[in-house]
């Protein structure tokens, strides 16, 4: 299994649509066996989910998501874990081994903060 978590300076990045890096852990037996940080190269939203398809990705952890991109994540078969802060690969951890604590209903939360995302 392979899982995803936005990423910036170790920690994960919460605002899902404007991430610049994902880590990407391969899981087996519940625990990370390998991982890499790879650019998005500027694919935003729409286009993050088949970003993630293509690298063989079916679980993403991250902070803050927009409605929209929650709807791509579910049509596209990625498992969301979002609402989540902290240390990457502590959390990636946490998912393979059945502990991460996330919250399903967190949003985007960057609303408000003199800009609009358009999810």
């Amino acid at each position: 299994m392979k899982i995803a978590v936005t990423y910036e300076n170790g920690e994960v990045f919460q605002h899902f649509g404007h991430t610049e890096n994902f880590k990407i852990y391969h899981i087996e037996d519940g625990r990370v066996v390998s991982s890499e940080v790879v650019p998005t190269n500027g694919v935003g939203h729409g286009s993050l989910a088949g970003f993630l398809k293509e690298r063989g990705v079916s679980a993403l952890v991250c902070g803050g998501i927009g409605g929209g991109a929650r709807k791509i994540m579910k049509d596209s078969g990625i498992e969301l874990y979002p609402g989540v802060h902290g240390a990457a690969d502590e959390l990636a951890a946490a998912l393979a081994s059945g502990t991460l604590s996330y919250d399903p209903d967190a949003m985007c939360d960057h609303h408000g903060e003199d800009h609009v995302c358009k999810h």
